[in-house]
């Protein structure tokens, strides 16, 4: 009796061991368990992608940040008489004094941009110098449209106000010169300042004739990876000139002409009122123009990243894990199968260990050496190790390379999908209904019924 448990017990033993099922049941839940390192590189890629944006934008705090060019608007206080009731309770009358924004009839901007690579550590990004010249000039007011008379206007105390976004990034105080006048620039406080971080010249047109004057300007300026103006003329014509050869244009309007070569980029616009969020003038609205919706709707420019995210990349790649470590699997197993040389579960571990450790090297290398070598580097490693131990596992080093050829094979394709961004999905399902096919020709050689 006791003979016969042993037999049985040692039968059952025997199925576990031998049972392709019981092993693919294995292999599918090894696979799961997998996903929890997989989750934790994921983790640490997003980690050291956020530590470089705080570097990034630590450099950018020091150096000068990202920079839009707003304006110039001219300003003229006016005198208004209202009603009001005085301490008596009786009504009065009183002059207050409002505010008249004009916008330029024409304003052209020319900016030359001289980016650099900035480094801090292992980490770098994108930092420019820009000269930028501003000319234009303002047409006569249309009073009667809102309402104003001549005598109303304190032209005497008028001014132009125009803003960056970083005024850190100034290298010298701008000179503004307009309606034969030469004005110093300084910065604007205001009770209800019309720009953010604004810059005012004040300008006396008391002697302009019809208020029309031409004014022009130049911002040497600092910043940080992206460039960015305001469309505030009723004509505005914008050149972007620049020695980068990977430049990204973006806001509410593309470039009418664009130029890029390895020697840098040349972008132009030219952009009319029509479908600008301001009128040409207008009363009482300070903040108009510190509407952040009003500003995207109206702003443009170039961005200067760097040609290559190797985070995004890797984060990209990452996302491939499970399926490399299943098609490693399932060669494996076929492998084990076809030539019945039978693989010890833990064998398996040790080669998911190795899939999952291939994306700690990736990210390691790809901080010091870029992303093209980083994936050379850690494939080769990575298919060398796993083919050897394949070999010493299998006595059989046709096996071997047959192993590290198809695995050659994933890793290749993987580095293919991800260069290739818009036909990723395309090349991948093809790649992936080959592997399909490939997998239902081979297991046709496996007895499933084996106990």
């Amino acid at each position: 009796m006791i003979e016969e448990q042993q037999t049985g017990l040692k039968g059952i033993m025997n199925w576990f061991k031998e049972s392709i099922t019981v092993k693919l049941i294995f292999i599918g839940f090894l696979i799961l368990v997998l996903l929890i390192p997989s989750s934790l590189i994921d983790d640490l890629i997003r980690e050291r992608a956020n530590r470089q944006d705080e570097m990034v934008k630590s450099i950018a705090d020091t150096w000068s940040g990202s920079q839009m060019v707003k304006g110039p608007v001219l300003v003229i206080p006016y005198r208004k008489t209202v009603k009001f009731i005085d301490a008596d309770k009786k009504e009065a009358m009183r002059d207050v004094i409002e505010n008249l924004y004009i916008l330029p009839e024409n304003l052209k901007i020319k900016a030359n941009v001289k980016p650099e690579r900035l480094h801090r550590g292992m980490f770098e990004t994108v930092v420019y110098n820009s000269s930028i010249k501003l000319t234009g000039n303002f047409s006569k007011a249309d009073l009667g449209s809102l309402s104003l008379l001549p005598e109303q206007l304190i032209l005497d105390k008028a001014r132009l106000e125009f803003s960056i976004s970083d005024l850190k990034g100034l290298k010298n105080n701008p000179m503004v010169n307009a309606a034969g006048q030469q004005l110093t620039a300084e910065p604007s406080f205001n009770a209800h300042p019309l720009f953010n971080s604004g810059l005012q010249a004040n300008i006396n047109l008391s002697n302009v004739s019809n208020g029309a004057f031409t004014f022009d300007y130049t911002l040497d300026l600092k910043g940080s990876q992206e460039l960015h103006f305001l469309h505030l003329g009723k004509t505005t014509d914008v050149e972007v000139a620049g020695n980068w050869s990977s430049p990204s244009f973006d806001g509410r309007y593309l470039p009418d002409t664009r130029h890029i070569d390895t020697s840098g980029f040349n972008a132009k616009w030219r952009m009319l009122y029509y479908n600008r969020p301001y009128p040409q003038q207008w009363v009482v609205d300070n903040d108009l123009l510190n509407d952040e919706k009003k500003q995207d709707d109206a702003s443009f420019g170039v961005k200067l990243r760097l040609p290559v995210d190797q985070y995004q990349k890797i984060t990209r790649t990452s996302k491939y894990a499970i399926l490399i470590v299943l098609l490693t699997f399932v060669s494996l197993f076929l492998t084990e199968v076809i030539r019945k040389n039978r693989i010890h579960p833990f064998n398996y571990i040790l080669i998911g260990a190795a899939m999952i450790i291939y994306y700690t090297l990736l990210l390691s290398f790809s901080e010091q050496l870029g992303y093209n070598m980083a994936y050379l580097i850690a494939s080769v490693a990575t298919i060398a190790l796993v083919s050897v131990f394949i070999s010493s596992l299998l006595k059989n080093k046709g096996a071997a390379i047959l192993f590290a050829l198809i695995l050659s094979v994933i890793y290749i394709f993987i580095f293919v999908i991800i260069q290739l961004e818009d036909l990723a999905l395309m090349i991948g399902s093809i790649a992936l209904f080959i592997i399909t096919g490939l997998l239902m020709y081979f297991s046709r050689k496996i007895n499933w019924d084996k106990q």
